[in-house]
């Protein structure tokens, strides 16, 4: 048989959850062991931080933005990793690497640094102080010694076509921006990536100052983080046998693109990617 409920008034219903609620918790706490009581377990936070997968920044160089890393970010991020693309301001050689390092005053966890030309230079002097970085990564880029200016190393080595393809316009304060000549953009800059999208590439690109190509670099930061170094075989830009020689010093891990040019990231994503997940998985 089944019984009606009572109908209680509002002030009993109250007076009555005061009575159970309190019950059923102390119930429910009473049937907890103690030794859940006493503390979370931090164990499953701490494996989610060991096995979160790093940030990967993005630096591009001269002559170039961000949109360059296109093909790069897409295939790393189908992998899972965070990838920012830094926007190189391409002003001074020490202001660019603080900006950089600002921004990884930002960045929480393990932290892979990509650079591209002139990127190579900001991040080998941005990343000293940054015990969050765990690898390096140079895609056809400069990787100075103390002391030493990306000019200076493109002089060292023959081939570079770069110097002669120069336009070098004045900008306000006396300093002077550099652009490739956009009729020896494909050629010097991008000689495997298709006309048509190396025409739009020299419309929009972004200027140098030349005071940061002629900056001397600090203390270089590949001296005490391991580093990875992918070489454009076919650079007219940065000659192949000045990255091959930086690389070499840096005793970073090397691969070499035969026929690539200068862009390699834009031709050549997947081996660009491939290169910065090994880094990464190196970081552990």
């Amino acid at each position: 048989m089944t019984y009606p409920q009572p109908v209680l008034s509002g002030r009993a219903l109250l007076r009555r959850k005061s009575v159970v609620i309190p019950a059923l918790v102390a119930a429910a706490l009473l049937a907890i062991p103690a030794s859940s009581q006493a503390a979370p377990n931090p164990a499953p936070a701490a494996a989610a931080v060991k096995t979160a997968k790093p940030t990967i920044v993005l630096v591009h160089g001269a002559f170039a933005d961000s949109s360059g890393w296109d093909g790069v970010v897409a295939r790393l991020e189908r992998e899972g990793y965070p990838v920012l693309g830094l926007a190189n301001p391409l002003r001074d050689l020490p202001g660019d690497a603080a900006y950089l390092s600002s921004v990884l005053d930002t960045i929480p966890g393990p932290v892979v640094l990509v650079g591209h030309s002139y990127g190579g230079a900001v991040i080998t002097n941005a990343a000293a102080g940054h015990a969050n970085v765990k690898a390096l990564v140079y895609i056809a880029a400069f990787a100075p010694d103390q002391g030493e200016s990306s000019l200076q190393i493109t002089g060292e080595y023959p081939g570079s076509q770069l110097p002669s393809s120069l336009v070098v316009r004045p900008f306000p304060g006396g300093g002077q921006d550099a652009y490739i000549d956009p009729a020896a953009f494909q050629k010097v800059f991008a000689a495997d990536v298709p006309a048509r999208e190396t025409r739009l590439m020299a419309a929009g690109q972004r200027p140098v100052a030349l005071a940061a190509l002629a900056a001397p670099s600090s203390a270089p930061a590949w001296r005490t983080i391991p580093s990875w170094y992918l070489v454009a075989g076919a650079d007219q830009a940065i000659p192949p046998a000045a990255e091959r020689a930086m690389a070499r010093r840096a005793h970073a891990h090397t691969v070499t693109v035969p026929r690539a040019s200068h862009a390699v990231m834009v031709s050549h994503p997947e081996a660009v990617a491939d290169l910065v997940e090994a880094a990464a998985r190196a970081t552990g």
